[in-house]
């Protein structure tokens, strides 16, 4: 599938038949979403990849999970590998500071990591939805049950299978439309 093509198929699917994915094509877009920029090249994004039925059942009931989907995909993002990364002699400043962090830049790192898994599983012929939702989500709780380490954040759980369009129900914020061009792009200046 070409570039355009891939971005335009992407859709947030949330109803997936229950065929399996084959390991080998989460494989493959596990490959290319570590290909994924990030600060320093400290490679502060990890997954986690859950198949097993039970275990699926019991992250969609921690997270209020609507969707069935034969695979979850838990991004996790470090910011103490950063912080260590920024420690090592090449990254400090003079004074052997660590840089200014005016926001945290890992969780960028995190979400190119996840849009590449969107594009990824659109390549695959594969359909993908991410759940994060203020107040729903629980990372203390997801960490505990999938035994992520203390300095990793669990960001949100990402559905990844076969789209079930007969049962995908369009959510209603697509009503709005795409904001014109005008309204997103600003050259030289606001």
């Amino acid at each position: 599938m070409d570039f355009t093509r891939a971005v335009l198929a992407r859709r947030m699917i949330r109803a997936f038949n229950p065929d399996p994915v084959p390991k080998e094509k989460i494989d493959r877009i596990l490959s290319i979403a570590q290909h994924y920029p990030s600060a320093g090249y400290s490679q502060e994004v990890a997954f986690v990849v859950v198949t097993n039925k039970e275990r699926r059942k019991r992250i969609r009931e921690l997270r209020d999970l609507k969707s069935d989907a034969p695979v979850l995909l838990i991004p996790c993002v470090s910011e103490k590998i950063v912080h260590d990364r920024y420690h090592e002699p090449d990254k400090l400043r003079s004074g052997g500071k660590e840089i200014d962090w005016p926001v945290p830049f890992w969780y960028f790192d995190v979400g190119c990591s996840c849009m590449i898994v969107f594009l990824a599983a659109a390549n695959e012929e594969l359909s993908a939805s991410f759940a994060g939702s203020v107040g729903i989500f629980k990372p203390g709780l997801l960490r505990k049950e999938l035994g992520i380490p203390e300095y990793y954040e669990p960001v949100g759980v990402l559905s990844l299978g076969y789209s079930d369009l007969g049962s995908e129900v369009s959510s209603p914020s697509l009503k709005r439309g795409r904001r014109p061009v005008k309204d997103f792009v600003h050259y030289e200046k606001w």
